[in-house]
């Protein structure tokens, strides 16, 4: 049984009854809906959208905040603290845990839906009838009762019944099934599955060949594909290779702290001589001091903002974890047209028998040869003008149909659907496309267009000068390969035209049958200009490393012309045409691609894109692949990162996608790949400084363990707590933010095995920036105590005369930790370059962050309430000038670091 379809109005419609009679349950037409009728029925039926079924709930969500590895070892102390009755300190760390969990759950939630917001940078469009005209709206807008217009590359977008045409539909979204399946308006299957009838449509699935028109029977949750989202409960989130990366750091940071923490409780106890409750303390401490609390969270809000920088910029990538893979991109396969050029083509010259003719200089001529050959291009073109006078098609057809116009044949575009018997579809591997039209009188002809490689060897004769029929000579064919390889030379595209007269013989059924004995008319030059900025792009990629390959259905010498214009090719790039490919091995193909050759492949198919980009990866490369058409899908998919076109591509490709342009530009792709670098850079910097502060936070504990209990603990457990949870995130989301370094596209991509955590980094944190900040520290610490009057062994409990010292002591401690944190926060900002080439003062949101920290610091230290929560006490002004170097001190010492680097490469 097909079923029926229950509406919101409550009518019960079967889609597959006869046709006349579904057009009355839907109150609709054959010539579609009225703006104002279609307005009308989206207030009362609601927008043509898929309600988000099985999101993870909020507090799921924030439960899940509780149990992640750093969280379990602040849950261990929490809970070694209590044991052993050291209660304020236990309440305290169940405080941070608190509000870690509240800051990484808003931190996810701003991420999801930064991501989630990219749909409005790239809106599905679909075409529909309205008001008697095709127009293109908004696929969210289409209602009940509206006639789709449904063309080779589109996704359909609501359910619906075939009025006229048939196509070839991917139903593999709905059934499973991979290959495409046959629907046509002439078919009508009773006592079927409705996923089988053939005159039906479904949201979701996509057109990969033909055209027709449906009426739109289903939209939003009513479809099919809306049935089987209800049916979902949830959807888990892929977690990312980074963010796989740094919870297995989690983990082995969480295994080394425990450990640490075990060994030291019987040091402390038996070779230093603490009690027990004073060994769990430094226990307690060691955990807390080796969490970098802020880590995930900051990462994955990071990795957010910069997709959303990247669409701003005009590329809107699809998932987070497409941002690490940008950076370490090594190979870009580029097509041509609409990606290094405008794709805004022109016809600049047709060449028939009678001569070379620049369309826009024809006025008054008469040749019968030219209007023989407009004629042609108007009738094979499925390009449009809208009564408004603005384009739809392809820019190649726009083209044919605009040098028609300058010929005097703009009247035949209105009649061009009236006249057309059948359609041959433009095969992406034939190269070429035909139709079979009749005349006023009846009589059938087929026209055909195409590359003239492909077209060409069809024709057996040629119009002449007088409008006879000649034969094709091997002299004159051998004059137009050379026309056409000298046009081809000077970046043009070459189109051959062709028609045959069939006569009063019935249309082919075939494209075989059509596409035989043809006749040349003409073959037209067409330019499509470089677009402005892909010149720089190009060597942006040059000089960070990337591989440019170029890829494109256009002739060799054309793409050799235009890339050496914008600098992809310098010297004589190898051109592999479609065929030669095809006659490759595996192995030829991988020792060409391994090979130091330019390379530039003409007159290729989408298949050779796929073979392509599998070699590619295969040898270990990270590919970005260019695509636009249904075919390239597959190419989309198996690259690192599938790159379709907003503007030209279809919606199949779009799909397929990792990242969508925009604005079709390959300058965006270079600009991705250095936004991709940055952010991966700054995730660099803020791990960096996050680890930095373990350093200092675990060597007071060090100090007071090591010395037996002489030294006095130099900073309280819940004063490394309040350092932890109050003063590092804020500077650490701000170096998320970080500009890109000098340099960035100038090093060589990163490997895919390269971890984000690597021992030069972990060297840098602890043992350098960490080991310089916990001396001056400590140094605060023991300046404050000496100048008390403290010696070694002293009490400085409380009632005892040192106490008030003591405590003066541990605050220095702990805003000489701050302090030196800042430096950190400046040090880290740069991995190379020195902090002048960026400007110093440059980051605005890590300037406010210092300035947050710097005001929680003086709360903690200079509030009353807060002084007997965390044992601080007020510092004098003599103590925080023996603080003010240290931020320099810091960040000084980094500065020549990185010189003494600089200098070594040098």
């Amino acid at each position: 049984m097909t079923g029926l379809v229950e509406a919101e109005t409550g009518l019960r419609i079967d889609p597959t009854e006869r046709i006349d009679l579904l057009l009355r349950d839907l109150r609709g037409s054959r010539s579609g809906l009225t703006t104002r009728e279609a307005e009308r029925r989206l207030i009362h039926y609601g927008p043509n959208v898929l309600r988000r079924r099985g999101r993870r709930s909020p507090l799921r969500e924030l439960a899940r905040q509780f149990s992640h590895p750093l969280a379990l070892l602040l849950w261990a102390a929490a809970g070694l603290a209590a044991a052993v009755g050291i209660v304020p300190v236990a309440i305290a760390i169940v405080v941070v845990i608190m509000i870690n969990a509240g800051f990484a759950f808003a931190q996810e939630r701003h991420a999801e839906q930064a991501v989630e917001a990219l749909a409005a940078y790239l809106p599905m469009r679909t075409k529909v009838v309205r008001d008697g005209q095709v127009a293109e709206v908004e696929a969210t807008g289409v209602v009940p009762g509206d006639v789709l217009v449904v063309t080779e590359g589109d996704r359909i977008c609501a359910d619906g019944r075939l009025l006229d045409g048939g196509i070839e539909v991917d139903l593999s979204e709905l059934t499973g099934e991979s290959m495409p399946v046959y629907r046509s308006a002439d078919a009508v299957d009773a006592g079927v599955p409705r996923a089988q009838a053939r005159e039906l449509v479904f949201s979701g699935t996509s057109c990969t060949e033909g055209e027709a028109r449906a009426i739109v029977f289903a939209t939003g949750m009513h479809t099919e594909l809306g049935r089987i989202a209800a049916l979902s409960e949830r959807v888990e989130r892929d977690e990312s290779p980074l963010e796989h990366q740094v919870r297995r750091v989690a983990w082995l940071i969480a295994l080394i702290s425990v450990l640490l923490a075990a060994a030291f409780i019987p040091v402390a106890m038996l070779g230093a001589g603490l009690s027990p409750v004073n060994s769990v303390v430094f226990a307690v401490g060691l955990l807390v001091g080796n969490v970098p609390e802020g880590l995930l969270p900051v990462i994955t809000l990071a990795l957010a903002i910069g997709v959303r920088d990247l669409a701003r910029r005009g590329a809107v990538v699809k998932r987070l974890s497409a941002v690490e893979t940008l950076g370490s991109t090594d190979v870009i396969c580029t097509d041509k047209t609409g990606t290094l050029t405008e794709n805004r083509m022109r016809v600049v010259v047709i060449e028939t028998a009678t001569g070379s003719h620049d369309p826009d200089a024809t006025f008054g001529k008469r040749d019968a040869t030219l209007s023989r050959v407009s004629e042609a291009m108007v009738a094979c073109n499925n390009a449009r003008l809208t009564d408004a006078g603005s384009p739809v098609g392809d820019p190649t057809e726009l083209a044919l149909l605009a040098a028609a116009a300058a010929l005097h044949k703009q009247g035949l575009i209105g009649q061009r659907e009236r006249f057309r018997q059948r359609l041959f579809h433009f095969d992406p591997i034939r190269k070429r496309m035909s139709t079979v039209d009749a005349d006023e009188t009846g009589r059938l002809r087929v026209h055909a267009k195409g590359a003239p490689e492909s077209l060409l060897p069809l024709c057996t004769a040629e119009l002449g000068a007088d409008g006879s029929i000649r034969p094709l000579s091997e002299q004159r064919r051998a004059q137009l390969d050379e026309r056409v390889d000298s046009r081809a030379k000077q970046g043009l595209r070459m189109l051959a035209v062709a028609e045959r007269d069939l006569g009063a013989s019935a249309a082919p059924q075939d494209r075989d049958q059509a596409e035989k004995d043809l006749v040349l008319l003409g073959v037209v030059a067409m330019e499509d200009p470089p677009r402005p900025g892909v010149a720089e792009a190009v060597r942006l990629c040059h000089a960070a490393g990337i591989r440019i390959i170029v890829i494109t259905g256009d002739h060799g010498l054309t793409a050799g012309a235009v890339a050496d214009r914008l600098g992809i090719t310098r010297g004589r790039p190898k051109v592999i045409s479609g065929t030669e490919l095809d006659r490759m091995s595996e192995a030829e193909l991988d020792r060409l691609l391994a090979g130091p050759t330019e390379l530039i492949f003409a007159r290729s198919s989408p298949e050779a894109k796929l073979r392509i980009a599998d070699a590619l990866r295969a040898a270990g490369h990270v590919v970005a692949m260019t695509g636009d058409g249904v075919n390239d899908a597959p190419a989309l998919r198996r690259a690192d990162i599938g790159v379709a076109m907003g503007r030209s591509g279809t919606d199949v490709a779009r799909e397929a996608a990792t990242m969508v342009l925009t604005d079709d530009n390959f300058a965006t792709i270079a600009a991705a790949i250095q936004a991709g670098r940055r952010v991966y850079d700054n995730i660099r910097k803020f791990i960096c400084y996050i680890f930095a502060h373990t350093t200092p936070e675990v060597t007071p504990l060090l100090v007071f363990a090591l010395s037996g209990g002489a030294i006095p603990l130099p900073l309280t457990v819940m004063q490394l707590l309040a350092f932890d949870v109050g003063t590092e995130t804020l500077p650490a989301l701000a170096l998320g933010r970080e500009a890109a370094e000098p340099g960035l596209m100038h090093r060589p991509p990163r490997k895919r095995s390269e971890s984000v955590i690597r021992t030069p980094m972990l060297l840098r944190a602890w043992l350098f920036l960490g080991v310089i900040a916990a001396v001056l520290a400590m140094a605060g610490f023991f300046f404050v105590l000496l100048r008390g009057g403290w010696h070694p062994g002293d009490p400085t409990g409380p009632g005892t005369p040192l106490h008030h010292t003591y405590q003066q002591a541990t605050t220095m401690t702990f805003f000489g930790m701050v302090a030196g944190q800042i430096g950190t926060a400046f040090a880290a900002r740069t991995d190379r370059a020195s902090l002048r080439s960026i400007g110093v003062l440059s980051n605005r949101l890590l300037l406010w962050g210092i300035g947050f920290e710097l005001a929680l610091a003086a709360v903690i230290i200079y509030l009353p309430v807060l002084q007997n929560l965390l044992g601080t006490a007020a510092l004098t002004p003599a103590m925080l000038a023996f603080t003010l170097p240290y931020p320099f001190i810091v960040w000084g010492a980094d500065e020549l670091r990185r010189w003494l680097l600089r200098r070594r490469r040098q």
